[in-house]
Protein backbone atom coordinates (compact mmCIF):
# COMPACT_ATOMS: atom_id res chain seq x y z
CA UNK A 1 0.00 0.00 0.00
CA UNK A 2 2.04 3.54 -1.27
CA UNK A 3 0.62 6.64 0.95
CA UNK A 4 -2.14 8.77 -0.08
CA UNK A 5 -1.93 12.17 -0.90
CA UNK A 6 -4.27 13.51 1.93
CA UNK A 7 -5.61 17.23 1.80
CA UNK A 8 -7.20 19.50 4.95
CA UNK A 9 -8.85 23.07 4.37
CA UNK A 10 -5.39 24.62 3.32
CA UNK A 11 -2.62 21.84 2.67
CA UNK A 12 -1.95 18.96 0.14
CA UNK A 13 0.31 16.57 2.42
CA UNK A 14 2.00 14.16 -0.21
CA UNK A 15 4.41 11.22 0.44
CA UNK A 16 7.61 12.25 1.24
CA UNK A 17 9.92 11.21 -2.30
CA UNK A 18 13.38 11.52 -3.17
CA UNK A 19 12.65 15.05 -4.64
CA UNK A 20 11.99 16.42 -1.74
CA UNK A 21 15.71 16.03 -0.89
CA UNK A 22 16.90 19.71 -1.43
CA UNK A 23 13.70 20.53 0.66
CA UNK A 24 14.58 18.73 3.87
CA UNK A 25 18.23 19.62 3.36
CA UNK A 26 17.10 23.31 4.09
CA UNK A 27 14.61 22.56 6.62
CA UNK A 28 16.89 20.62 8.24
CA UNK A 29 19.96 23.35 8.30
CA UNK A 30 17.68 25.88 10.13
CA UNK A 31 19.01 26.26 13.58
CA UNK A 32 15.14 27.13 14.89
CA UNK A 33 13.99 24.16 13.34
CA UNK A 34 16.39 22.24 14.57
CA UNK A 35 16.66 23.60 18.50
CA UNK A 36 15.06 20.16 19.72
CA UNK A 37 15.63 17.14 17.65
CA UNK A 38 19.43 16.07 16.70
CA UNK A 39 21.38 17.36 19.58
CA UNK A 40 20.18 20.33 19.43
CA UNK A 41 22.18 22.25 16.30
CA UNK A 42 21.34 22.23 12.61
CA UNK A 43 22.36 18.98 10.36
CA UNK A 44 25.19 19.18 7.73
CA UNK A 45 23.55 18.03 3.96
CA UNK A 46 25.19 14.78 4.40
CA UNK A 47 23.42 14.15 8.04
CA UNK A 48 20.40 15.87 6.30
CA UNK A 49 20.27 13.25 3.49
CA UNK A 50 20.91 10.49 5.49
CA UNK A 51 18.05 11.64 7.86
CA UNK A 52 15.76 11.69 4.90
CA UNK A 53 17.10 8.47 3.47
CA UNK A 54 15.93 7.31 6.68
CA UNK A 55 12.44 8.77 6.44
CA UNK A 56 12.25 7.37 3.32
CA UNK A 57 13.00 3.75 4.52
CA UNK A 58 10.54 4.20 6.95
CA UNK A 59 7.83 4.69 4.67
CA UNK A 60 7.99 1.24 3.79
CA UNK A 61 7.94 -0.64 6.77
CA UNK A 62 4.04 -0.69 7.33
CA UNK A 63 1.74 -0.51 4.63
CA UNK A 64 -0.17 2.70 5.24
CA UNK A 65 2.56 4.48 7.69
CA UNK A 66 5.05 6.63 6.59
CA UNK A 67 6.02 10.59 6.18
CA UNK A 68 3.84 13.39 4.29
CA UNK A 69 5.32 16.65 2.39
CA UNK A 70 3.50 19.63 3.71
CA UNK A 71 2.54 21.70 0.85
CA UNK A 72 0.93 25.30 0.61
CA UNK A 73 -0.44 25.64 -2.72
CA UNK A 74 2.61 24.52 -4.41
CA UNK A 75 5.53 25.77 -1.58
CA UNK A 76 7.16 23.04 0.46
CA UNK A 77 6.06 24.05 4.43
CA UNK A 78 7.92 21.16 6.08
CA UNK A 79 6.66 17.31 6.59
CA UNK A 80 4.22 15.67 9.16
CA UNK A 81 4.15 11.99 10.24
CA UNK A 82 2.15 9.01 11.25
CA UNK A 83 5.24 6.88 11.08
CA UNK A 84 6.22 3.35 12.35
CA UNK A 85 7.02 2.28 16.03
CA UNK A 86 9.47 -0.64 15.78
CA UNK A 87 10.22 -2.31 18.86
CA UNK A 88 13.08 -3.38 20.39
CA UNK A 89 13.07 -7.21 18.52
CA UNK A 90 13.09 -5.02 15.24
CA UNK A 91 9.41 -6.00 14.71
CA UNK A 92 6.89 -2.65 13.76
CA UNK A 93 3.38 -2.70 15.61
CA UNK A 94 0.97 -1.91 12.33
CA UNK A 95 -1.71 -0.88 15.37
CA UNK A 96 0.61 1.95 16.91
CA UNK A 97 2.19 4.86 15.25
CA UNK A 98 3.84 7.85 16.27
CA UNK A 99 3.07 11.08 14.96
CA UNK A 100 5.55 14.28 14.38
CA UNK A 101 5.80 17.37 12.10
CA UNK A 102 8.85 19.58 11.14
CA UNK A 103 7.75 22.72 9.98
CA UNK A 104 9.66 25.89 8.32
CA UNK A 105 9.93 28.82 10.85
CA UNK A 106 8.03 31.21 8.19
CA UNK A 107 5.02 28.96 8.20
CA UNK A 108 5.08 28.62 12.16
CA UNK A 109 2.14 30.48 14.39
CA UNK A 110 -0.37 29.36 11.31
CA UNK A 111 -1.98 25.98 12.68
CA UNK A 112 -0.53 24.21 10.14
CA UNK A 113 1.67 21.71 12.19
CA UNK A 114 -1.87 20.63 14.01
CA UNK A 115 -3.74 20.91 10.67
CA UNK A 116 -1.69 18.26 9.43
CA UNK A 117 -1.40 15.98 12.72
CA UNK A 118 -5.62 16.41 12.54
CA UNK A 119 -5.30 15.02 9.32
CA UNK A 120 -3.07 12.23 9.88
CA UNK A 121 -4.67 11.43 13.03
CA UNK A 122 -8.06 11.06 11.07
CA UNK A 123 -6.38 9.00 8.73
CA UNK A 124 -4.57 6.49 10.89
CA UNK A 125 -7.63 5.98 13.06
CA UNK A 126 -10.62 5.50 10.11
CA UNK A 127 -8.59 4.63 6.85
CA UNK A 128 -5.79 2.04 8.84
CA UNK A 129 -7.64 0.88 11.72
CA UNK A 130 -5.20 2.10 14.14
CA UNK A 131 -5.39 1.47 18.29
CA UNK A 132 -2.98 4.78 19.07
CA UNK A 133 -1.09 7.16 18.54
CA UNK A 134 1.68 8.10 20.30
CA UNK A 135 4.06 11.64 20.02
CA UNK A 136 7.63 12.65 22.20
CA UNK A 137 9.37 15.85 22.23
CA UNK A 138 11.18 17.58 24.71
CA UNK A 139 9.16 19.32 27.64
CA UNK A 140 10.48 22.56 27.16
CA UNK A 141 8.66 22.53 23.96
CA UNK A 142 6.09 23.83 24.12
CA UNK A 143 4.71 24.46 20.88
CA UNK A 144 5.08 20.87 19.72
CA UNK A 145 3.14 19.67 23.18
CA UNK A 146 0.63 22.32 22.50
CA UNK A 147 -0.36 21.18 19.06
CA UNK A 148 -0.47 17.70 20.31
CA UNK A 149 -2.83 19.00 22.94
CA UNK A 150 -4.90 20.83 20.56
CA UNK A 151 -5.14 16.79 18.81
CA UNK A 152 -6.87 15.78 21.73
CA UNK A 153 -3.74 14.25 22.96
CA UNK A 154 -3.12 13.68 26.47
CA UNK A 155 0.46 13.81 28.08
CA UNK A 156 0.67 10.33 29.71
CA UNK A 157 4.64 10.42 30.92
CA UNK A 158 8.06 12.16 31.22
CA UNK A 159 11.18 10.31 30.73
CA UNK A 160 14.30 11.49 31.74
CA UNK A 161 17.08 10.22 29.38
CA UNK A 162 20.54 10.77 29.36
CA UNK A 163 22.08 12.15 26.74
CA UNK A 164 25.77 12.17 26.13
CA UNK A 165 25.95 15.29 24.24
CA UNK A 166 22.41 17.02 26.30
CA UNK A 167 20.09 19.84 24.55
CA UNK A 168 19.59 22.58 26.64
CA UNK A 169 15.98 22.10 28.25
CA UNK A 170 16.81 18.23 28.20
CA UNK A 171 17.01 18.32 32.00
CA UNK A 172 13.52 18.96 32.08
CA UNK A 173 12.60 15.53 30.12
CA UNK A 174 10.85 13.78 27.15
CA UNK A 175 7.01 13.92 27.22
CA UNK A 176 4.98 11.57 25.45
CA UNK A 177 1.63 11.73 24.50
CA UNK A 178 -1.12 9.49 23.40
CA UNK A 179 -4.76 9.02 21.81
CA UNK A 180 -6.36 5.92 21.46
CA UNK A 181 -8.77 5.36 18.61
CA UNK A 182 -12.00 5.23 21.22
CA UNK A 183 -10.89 8.77 22.63
CA UNK A 184 -10.32 9.93 19.09
CA UNK A 185 -13.96 8.96 17.84
CA UNK A 186 -14.94 9.80 20.86
CA UNK A 187 -14.05 13.67 19.93
CA UNK A 188 -15.05 13.61 16.84
CA UNK A 189 -18.66 12.81 18.13
CA UNK A 190 -18.53 15.80 20.55
CA UNK A 191 -16.92 18.24 17.60
CA UNK A 192 -20.07 18.03 15.39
Amino acid sequence: MSLPTLRTARLNLRPLAQHNRDDIIDLDSDPQVMKYVHRGRPLTRVEADQDHQERLSASRQVPGLGYWAGYLDDTFIGWAALSPIQSNSGTFNAQKAEIGYRISPRFWRRGYAKEMARELLRYGFEELGLLEVVGQTMAVNEASRATMKACGMQHVRTLYIEFEDPIPGSEDGEVEYAITREEWLELQLHSK
